[in-house]
């Protein structure tokens, strides 16, 4: 997309907002994505035409990356002009309002088109030789919400539920996902009350072209449950309280030990996704109420993070 002429004399510092938004202009496959969600489009009628999808788009991805709700995004258009610039508006004509910008997230959400703009980031990093698809660790993180009662419903919201994670007790809802062993790209996402057990989600997370998967010591009996998929071997770490009792002096347990950090060295991949998604993007606590749009939002935010993974490779493959 053209940039906009704002008829302002920005500043050419090289913010680290400036920066991320220029690396972002650069990877995401702007016109693939507005071709996917142009036929879904509402078309112009009497009174003020819509707003293009690609403009539309663009804020909707910023929300992401920045955190914002729909009333404070449209606050940001207003306030800051590198936002409006990087969604092509000019600094003269309307704005979207809140409510625009909620009707265009809701027809991502009714038309199931999150799930696809990381399957068509994924088959475009694919086809870059990017994502081998030979193996899959799983895990899942728990993504907080509010437990207040003090809101219009006066009550929590019924989908999200309550989890313990060692001694501590959280409410919210899990996000389970499926990522390929030699990148840590992620390619399938599923989001579940927060007290669905992992082990549960293990063998929905896989695409089915994969030979080995790994997850952590929370997956053991993935292989034996009904449904398992043939040919897949699941490599489960071990779990910690049998780990400790290995004797490192014994050639078998030391060997053994050996295989554990190997297994938690391909482990290690998952974690990528999860702390871009909850550190870059501050993505820590769910924004909306229902587990389908949080997972809506879910796919969003892995299909930017996949491309966040490797901008340096996309962008170096550009020039």
């Amino acid at each position: 997309m053209k940039q906009a002429d704002l008829g302002l004399n920005l500043t050419t510092k090289r913010t680290r907002k400036r920066e991320f938004l220029a690396e972002m202009e650069r990877v995401v496959p702007w016109a693939a994505l507005v071709a996917l969600i142009t036929p879904y489009a509402p078309e112009g009628k009497r009174g003020r035409p819509p707003f293009a999808v690609e403009t539309m788009l663009r804020i909707h991805f910023m929300q992401q990356w920045f955190t914002l709700s729909d009333p404070a995004m449209e606050e940001s258009l207003h306030d800051v002009p590198l936002f409006r610039e990087f969604a092509g508006l000019n600094w003269d004509t309307a704005l979207p309002d809140e409510t625009t910008i909620l009707r265009f997230r809701r027809l991502l959400e009714e038309h199931k088109l999150a799930p696809q703009i990381l399957a068509l980031v994924n088959e475009l990093l694919g086809a870059k030789g990017l994502m081998l698809r030979a193996g899959t660790v799983v895990d899942a993180t728990l993504i907080a919400a509010p437990s207040s009662t003090k809101n219009a419903s006066g009550g929590r919201d019924p989908q999200m539920k309550q989890s313990k994670k060692g001694n501590q007790w959280y409410f919210g809802m899990k996000a389970h996902i499926g990522v390929d062993a030699n990148s840590g790209l992620v390619h399938t996402v599923r989001g579940t009350a927060g007290s669905v057990n992992d082990v549960t989600e293990a063998n929905t997370l896989l695409h089915g072209q994969e030979s080995d998967a790994w997850g952590d010591a929370g997956y053991q009996g993935a292989s034996k449950r009904a449904d398992a998929r043939d040919g897949v071997r699941w490599n489960i770490a071990m779990r910690p309280g049998k780990r400790k009792l290995l004797d490192k002096t014994h050639l078998i347990d030391d060997l053994t030990d050996q295989l554990e950090r190997l297994k938690a060295s391909i482990r290690a991949k998952v974690e990528h996704p999860f702390r871009v998604i909850k550190r870059q993007f501050g993505h820590v606590k769910v924004r909306y109420r229902g587990l389908l749009k949080n997972t809506a939002q879910l796919h969003t935010l892995f299909a930017l993070s996949n491309l966040w993974m490797v901008r340096r490779t996309l962008i170096g493959v550009q020039a």
